[in-house]
């Protein structure tokens, strides 16, 4: 059975020695799918991303001219012998698409263009060409929102303290302060008494400091730029912060000061009047984009014009290949923003199934995050029809319905980190159910159920109507573990956010999948402040240098990089081009820093161990193995000291968080899929810590889809019964086993299918 699979030839790897695989061989079967397992950090991605999709994509590369590439990303050359009958790679990340407040779901897709031609063509009366149609674009934005579909309300007292002057600080948003570049701006301009404080202004004196639009100065002081232009605080703020990409960096702050609201002249639409008088069957555009996808097929499916027939066509493949895939509930003005990491994966997926080319190798990180069981049948019929047109499907995933739906499975291990890099098991699921290694011993283990404890309190939320809820009432005990699941779109977390609310005057822990506040300075030893100690065990085993030697965003920084370990090249059209500094090959430090040691490493190869070894390594340092032995119990030992924390997944960096907060008891805890990315095994030790957590008098409330966790739980809230207007009810409130009782219960139904499968 297994020689079968290779009948079509194969992807032969020799030698693969990135990161910490040791010299690997592998075959991968064409035109096949291929599914990775193996613990978190065992080196799965070194091998599927770090070698193989960056070898094909290098490649492919070096065959466009010269010039081309230097606009092209770059990929680093991995270390390996040969790989031989390489297709070209689509590497489908989990990355979030389009964070611009511009891009909508139908515009990334190329539907909203598609769309705008149709109602150029058939609409009625005639507006104009398919660009009087688009938000975008001057002829068919709203002209007072600027086709942003909303206004924002600015708090100018939460900008500025009046009872100061600029000198004193009087502008009190973050980067305004007295010496930086941006207070140079108003400081510099020679328009304001610098030490008079912002109450004692006339009323011209404050307009034009807070509201004066940009513009050139007249006689300006020779500390002002010779191209400079002066712009009021609220304008510039609105301009360059909070309708910016640098807004994203200062969203908490930015929340006390903006209000936002659907804009009053368009109500939300973004075009203007003119562009909402075309209609085809009673319908404008926007309304068309509030639609649903099912409704979008409806309505199409109603239009009879002739000359829009190739139009249509097109239209339907691209919105019934995203419904095929489980988005049917997205309307097609939803903003990209908006989007997970899971539905802008599967977006990017369904945009490839309607895509001729073949003999191509889709390469795809963990598909079924944040997708409930039921979810996962319809990525595994879409990975199949991406099959069937002639490609090969390369996965690396932990969920074992992915797993399952393979035709060859390759385990890395044994273990994760130096201990691992290893190819451990070839072959198809049911050898793979069969053998030795730690995924077919965990895939063999029977989903079980715990006996339930019982609570003497709860918390009630009633009537909440949110989004796709409507008067929906549900109970949680205090002092357990709930889960609250369903389906992706179903409500869980309008569901979890009305709780929070609930519950806004307790303590309460919000462990979210949102960044920590991190930029690419930013490692596991910085955000567990392990750097001070570091710097003076290696400052005291060196004679007293100065401990700002071991700072690489200091004295010790390398000089080329400045301490990043990477060289950013701004692309004005592209994402940056990141390659490895070429100076410290992605130490971060000098070479003057680089040689001192402590018991016999220098400062970049302790930060180079993993957490587990870290451990280990300072095992008589208390302060530092205390932080270290957090990160070990939430499953994170396989990171190194010095990963970029930008590089985390949401259910990692909630797994950071998580672990600076373990010591906490009688505290409401809230989790959004916290195994995101976990093994099964990590799985189990993940279960045990909320067993801990529970014991200590927590309550703890998860969004989760895993049925391990799900049967551990205490109590289970099921939404659904699916997504978008078709879910938003509770389909199930009770014990766990008590689903499976529930046919309108998705999760019910899943775990009793997991039941029947491993029992």
């Amino acid at each position: 059975m297994t020689q079968d699979l290779f009948t079509d030839g194969a992807i032969n790897i020799q030698g693969a020695r990135e990161n910490n695989l040791k010299n690997v061989d592998l075959s991968i079967p064409k035109h096949q799918t291929t599914v990775f397992v193996g613990l978190s950090g065992a080196g799965k991605s070194s091998l599927v991303f770090d070698t193989l999709a960056a070898v094909s994509r290098r490649e492919l590369n070096e065959t466009f001219p010269s010039f081309t590439q230097q606009y092209l990303p770059k990929y680093g050359q991995p270390d390996f012998d040969r790989i031989d009958h390489l297709p070209v790679a689509i590497v489908v990340e989990q990355k979030p698409i389009g964070r611009n407040s511009r891009s909508t779901l139908a515009t990334y897709t190329g539907i909203y263009s598609v769309l705008r031609l149709l109602f150029s063509r058939v609409g009625k009366p005639w507006v104009g060409y398919s660009e009087w149609f688009s938000f975008n674009l001057p002829q068919g934005m709203c002209p007072n929102c600027q086709g942003l579909g909303f206004v924002d309300d600015v708090d100018e007292r939460q900008l500025i303290d009046p009872d100061k002057s600029l000198n004193e600080g009087a502008m009190t948003f973050a980067g305004f302060q007295p010496g930086t570049w941006r207070w140079n701006e108003y400081g510099h301009s020679g328009l304001f008494d610098l030490d008079k404080k912002i109450k004692d202004y006339s009323p011209a004196e404050y307009d034009l400091f807070m509201h004066a639009p940009q513009q050139k100065l007249k006689n300006p002081p020779v500390e002002w730029g010779r191209t400079a232009l002066y712009e009021g605080l609220v304008p510039r703020m609105m301009r360059s912060v909070i309708h910016s990409a640098s807004g994203r960096h200062h969203q908490a702050a930015l929340a006390k000061i903006v209000t936002r609201k659907p804009c009053p002249v368009c109500h939300g639409t973004r075009l203007n009047p003119a562009a909402l008088k075309g209609r085809i069957q009673g319908k404008n555009i926007a309304e068309v984009g509030a639609m649903d996808l099912v409704n979008v097929i409806s309505f199409l499916d109603q239009i009879t014009d002739p000359v829009a027939t190739g139009m249509v066509r097109e239209l339907r493949g691209k919105v019934q290949a995203l419904i095929d895939i489980g988005l049917g509930y997205l309307s097609l003005d939803r903003g990209t923003d908006t989007l997970s990491g899971g539905e802008a994966q599967r977006i990017k997926i369904a945009k490839y199934l309607t895509s001729s080319l073949s003999d191509l190798v889709y390469i795809l990180d963990e598909p079924s995050v944040g997708l409930h069981p039921h979810d996962i049948q319809l990525i595994t019929k879409s990975l199949a029809k991406l099959k069937a047109h002639g490609n090969t499907i390369v996965l690396v995933d932990h969920n074992p319905a992915i797993i399952q739906s393979a035709d060859y499975v390759v385990e890395i291990g044994p273990q994760a980190g130096k201990a691992g890099g290893q190819v451990t098991f070839t072959g198809t699921y049911s050898a793979l159910l069969k053998s030795d290694t730690i995924t077919g011993k965990m895939l063999r283990t029977p989903t079980t159920f715990r006996a339930p404890r019982q609570s003497q309190s709860w918390l009630n939320v009633d009537h909440v109507t949110a989004h796709n809820l409507h008067q929906v009432d549900a109970k949680i005990p205090e002092h357990v573990m709930t889960v609250v699941s369903g389906p992706a779109g179903a409500g869980k977390s309008t569901l979890v956010a009305a709780v929070k609310q609930r519950v806004a005057n307790r303590d309460y822990i919000d462990l979210s999948q949102d960044a920590v506040g991190i930029n690419i300075r930013s490692t596991p030893a910085t955000y567990l402040h392990l750097m001070n100690p570091l710097r003076k065990l290696f400052s005291e085993a060196n004679g007293g240098v100065s401990p700002q030697l071991f700072s690489y965003n200091g004295k010790g920084a390398c000089p080329r990089c400045k301490g990043k370990g990477v060289t950013i090249t701004e692309m004005a059209f592209m994402d940056p081009v990141v390659q490895v500094c070429e100076l410290c090959g992605g130490k971060r430090y000098s070479q003057e820093a680089l040689q001192y040691q402590y018991h016999g490493q220098d400062i970049a190869a302790v930060l180079d161990l993993s957490i587990q070894e870290a451990f280990d390594f300072f095992a008589d340092v208390p302060a530092i193995a205390k932080k270290l032995a957090l990160l070990n119990q939430v499953g994170l030992g396989y990171l190194s000291l010095n990963q970029a924390m930008t590089t985390l997944s949401g259910g990692e960096v909630q797994r950071v968080k998580l672990a600076m907060e373990l010591d906490h008891t009688g505290n409401i805890y809230f989790l959004d899929e916290p195994t995101t990315g976990l093994h099964l095994n990590d799985t189990q030790r993940l279960i045990r810590l909320f067993e801990d957590l529970v014991a200590k008098g927590n309550t703890l409330i998860l969004i989760e889809h895993n049925l391990a966790v799900i049967s551990q739980a205490d109590w289970l809230i099921d939404m659904g019964p699916d997504a978008g207007k078709y879910g938003g009810r509770v389909c199930y409130e009770g014990t766990p086993q008590g689903s499976l009782t529930c046919p309108d219960s998705r999760t019910g139904m899943a775990l009793k299918q997991s039941l029947t499968q491993r029992g």
